[in-house]
């Protein structure tokens, strides 16, 4: 039974008892696990990625983050050796990504932002296979995974709803304890609980020194599990930068309702940054100025105030001055 392991404080122990992480790996010392160097790799289309360079260090969960279609899984797919780059290189733990991928693969803990699966197999046949490709270790971790992600394998994967397939993901991607991981969108398809359980696994894997990459357009989840994050915008990355620092960037926008025509010439003539207006509501980004926002509100009439909740690409859009491209 193994219920309680992750809150009594015995689960490095259980780990330390199992099987060590392949010699290969634990050999480098190297202090970067993961770098990409002037990678360019670009499709028909003319879209791809082109320049990249940026290093992941040891025992760092690094965020890679941009909308849709901004080259994150083709990074990824360079990085796991399924494409092989047009120019530059990249490596994971020393190991050359496209001359050592099937090294990489076998070792790497890796969940897709798209998992393809054998749906006629449950679950457990599906776990059972990874767990014999790559030798059948840290049996105990998969089954304290299991239980912390209400993970039932019993059944078909044909039949399993997609948050269940996406625990499944997780499981098979950090069931043999891997010293490095890439997951790509690691929480589409959660519930709520289930992704705070999930931050939670990240931040226990920082603290046990495990290196992570993780792809997201999600903010909040990126500001919660990782150390520094990098922006990657039509294929280019843009910034690098602490979380902490991207954090403080962030504008926040309000919808202000007003009584009067006049008290939209108010804040106008306050300064502040507007955006839309529609009759009388008006759209005021905010960043860091909130005494000058709300010595703006109190000589106006104010009928409604609203936050609105900014995607990510707003976010970006706005920080390098891209706004102009979002509606």
């Amino acid at each position: 039974m193994v219920t309680g392991l992750w809150e009594n404080g015995s689960m490095a122990k259980l780990l330390a008892e199992e099987e060590e992480i392949s010699p290969a790996w634990s050999r480098s010392s190297e202090r970067v696990a993961i770098n990409i160097d002037n990678l360019t790799f670009k499709y028909r289309s003319g879209k791809g990625v082109f320049d990249l360079d940026f290093a992941v260090g040891k025992g760092e969960v690094f965020g890679f983050l941009g909308p849709n279609g901004a080259g994150k899984t083709t990074t990824i797919r360079n990085l796991l050796g399924f494409v092989k780059p047009k120019q530059g290189r990249c490596s994971v733990v020393g190991l050359d990504c496209w001359k050592d991928a099937s090294r990489i693969q076998k070792q790497l803990g890796y969940l897709p932002g798209e998992m393809a699966f054998f749906e006629e197999m449950t679950g457990t046949q599906f776990l059972n296979l990874l767990d014999a490709m790559r030798g059948g270790r840290k049996k105990m971790y998969r089954s304290v995974l299991m239980e912390r992600f209400e993970l039932d394998t019993s059944t078909r994967i044909r039949r399993m709803s997609k948050g269940t397939k996406q625990k499944l993901g997780i499981v098979a991607a950090f069931m043999h304890d891997p010293a490095v991981y890439i997951l790509d969108e690691p929480t589409s398809g959660l519930d709520p609980l289930m992704q705070n359980i999930f931050v939670e696994l990240i931040r226990e894997e920082r603290e046990r020194g495990k290196t992570i990459l993780m792809s997201s357009h999600n903010f909040e989840e990126t500001y919660r599990t990782c150390d520094r994050a990098g922006i990657i915008r039509e294929g280019r990355l843009v910034a690098v930068q602490d979380v902490h620092s991207l954090k403080s960037s962030q504008r926040k926008a309000y919808l202000v309702t007003l009584g009067s025509p006049s008290d939209l010439d108010h804040l106008r003539s306050a300064g502040l940054e507007l955006g839309r207006i529609n009759n009388n509501t008006v759209e005021v980004f905010v960043s860091g100025n909130y005494d000058q926002f709300i010595k703006a509100l109190a000589g106006c009439r104010v009928l409604g105030l609203d936050v609105v909740n900014q995607t990510l690409e707003q976010v970006f859009m706005k920080y390098y001055g891209r706004e102009a491209d979002v509606e």
